[in-house]
């Protein structure tokens, strides 16, 4: 895979902003970038981590109580840290802030629970294209993805719930990259299809069923043809 941002974004659900706000810019300290109407009733409050997008997306309608996905934490690289700093959001999804450098995150890690660890290693190599440093740690530019085995994992994560549910690789081309995870294995959940002038983008679905999107984003790329 060609990253057209040398880092992973990841997006949660909620149906609670204020105190999701709260959290995220204050006790978590992540910096507000902007606010990004996605549809009627679904609107996207975007955060930056060291040049990741932290997208909490607030929702209308009640979220319906699925399980929790696979993403299971984010570890965000944090100057003037002496010692790890274990956190959690109002609705419970963990934040891990850390020194640069601890446990091999030097910007953000995103912490994966799967049910079959060497299924998933195959898909993040061949799939996604991603180098592994060490076996179930990927590098997606300056990000890393951290794979854990985990029996309580999901067979079948949905996209409709609250908590972590997917994660971004911002690319160059995204039918091209489309194209080649579903040639090698993916399982594709959305077509490519294009946002207006902002974006175009597609869904993509790992062995346990997370979510992945990808997206060839104009103020990154500079065209969407």
């Amino acid at each position: 895979m060609q990253l057209a941002k040398p880092r992973v974004d990841i997006g949660l659900s909620t149906n609670h902003l204020e105190p999701m706000l709260a959290f995220w810019q204050g006790e978590a300290g992540l910096a507000f970038d902007h606010l990004l109407p996605i549809r009627k009733g679904q609107d996207q409050h975007r955060h930056d981590a060291n040049g990741s997008v932290v997208k909490i997306n607030h929702v209308a309608e009640p979220i319906p109580p699925a399980p929790p996905s696979g993403y299971r934490e984010l570890i965000v690289a944090r100057e003037a840290l002496a010692a790890p700093r274990r956190l959690k959001d109002p609705e419970g999804n963990r934040i891990t802030l850390v020194p640069p450098g601890h446990d091999g995150v030097a910007q953000v890690g995103v912490r994966l629970a799967v049910r079959d660890l060497e299924a998933h290693r195959r898909f993040y190599r061949e799939a996604l294209g991603l180098p592994e440093e060490a076996p179930g740690r990927f590098r997606a530019g300056e990000s890393l993805i951290i794979l854990e085995q985990d029996p309580d994992a999901p067979a079948d994560a949905q996209m409709r719930g609250p908590g972590w549910r997917y994660i971004t690789f911002q690319v160059f081309k995204v039918d091209a990259e489309h194209a080649k995870v579903l040639a090698h294995g993916g399982r594709e959940a959305m077509a490519p299809v294009t946002l207006g002038a902002t974006a175009r983008i597609s869904m993509i679905r790992d062995p346990d069923g997370n979510w992945i999107e990808l997206s060839q984003r104009a103020s990154i790329v500079g065209s969407l043809e």
